[in-house]
């Protein structure tokens, strides 16, 4: 099958994109031929401040219908393909919103919340993020993953510190995964995950998504798309070739007072990080040049059923594992 035709056959998933929300996004992802994406939906936000961007994202998808739908099951993915759209999912990239309220949980699972990081970057009620001194998984953390399992909403373990994330790892009795991370065999940075943190979750029945945001890629601003499949290449060699996806952190539309808000705790409070200059590899510039990375991964010689796999088969298995349809 010639390559534009398997991207377009194919299931693409993107674990993560953390784009400005608009029709031009979505006009991008019908182009870039997205079958589905986990779209964040709060970081810093209270419980209040995430259902008002909910419902400010519900009406953007009503407006533009013809071109996504939203998801709550994997069926809802499968359908967004035969109909030619990109099916929404809603994450968190923070347990924040969740305040200190487990019924919140369901609550946010039933306004379509596939997709939760435990922490962004700091400690929170749950447990600890990478930038900190990690205290490991609270006691409510224990509670907060009991009720994400019952009500099948996946965690999300990218920007946890490590010793929270093992426990998580640990405690979890559905699949867990890192959405958007990067093997700090390739670079040494706090939000990359080293070889013993990927192999221990994918022995334990989790998952991988692979970020190509060039602050975390060994090439940095001059990376392109074969840097970004290298680093692919690099973590399915540990976690092996089902238990690894794609998760990109687009960012597309984004503005510098979004990254300011972004790199300081809470939004306002002390900085965490400086990315510096945030361009997308050459190649995978913009959600539309989707076909690109498909092209690269099978010039590298994977081959075509572990493209597809790695493209989005992966992960549709792995959502359904933990919502249960």
């Amino acid at each position: 099958m010639s390559t534009p035709s398997l991207h377009d056959d194919a299931i693409v998933i993107d674990g993560l994109i953390i784009a400005k929300w608009d029709r031009a996004l979505f006009e991008d992802m019908r182009k870039g031929g997205l079958t589905a994406a986990n779209c964040t939906v709060s970081v810093w936000e209270d419980f209040e401040a995430t259902v008002d961007n909910i419902v400010a994202v519900n009406q953007l998808m009503r407006d533009n219908a013809e071109l996504v739908r939203p998801v709550h099951t994997t069926r809802d993915i499968t359908r967004a393909k035969e109909e030619g759209k990109t099916g929404i999912i809603l994450g968190f990239q923070n347990a924040y919103a969740f305040e200190d309220k487990l019924g919140y949980i369901e609550v946010f699972k039933k306004l379509g919340v596939g997709i939760t990081q435990l922490c962004y970057n700091t400690q929170n009620l749950v447990g600890t993020g990478c930038y900190e001194r990690d205290g490991g998984l609270s006691g409510y953390g224990r509670e907060v993953i009991a009720e994400m399992n019952r009500v099948g909403m996946m965690c999300d373990l990218s920007h946890v510190g490590s010793k929270t994330s093992e426990e998580v790892i640990l405690e979890s009795k559905k699949p867990v995964c890192y959405s958007h991370c990067l093997p700090t065999g390739l670079k040494e940075h706090p939000r990359n995950k080293s070889d013993e943190e990927l192999k221990f979750i994918a022995d334990h029945g989790g998952f991988v998504g692979v970020t190509m945001f060039t602050p975390f890629l060994r090439a940095g601003v001059n990376a392109t798309v074969e840097d970004y499949v290298e680093a692919i290449v690099y973590i399915m060699n540990i976690v092996g070739e089902d238990a690894i996806g794609i998760g990109t952190d687009f960012t597309q539309g984004q503005d510098e007072a979004f990254f300011e808000w972004l790199t300081h705790d809470k939004g306002y409070a002390r900085r965490l990080t400086r990315f510096g200059e945030i361009i997308n590899p050459k190649g995978i510039r913009t959600i539309g040049e989707f076909p690109n990375l498909t092209q690269a991964l099978l010039d590298h010689g994977l081959s075509e059923p572990v493209v597809r796999k790695i493209m989005g088969e992966n992960w549709l298995r792995t959502l359904k594992d933990v919502w249960g349809e």
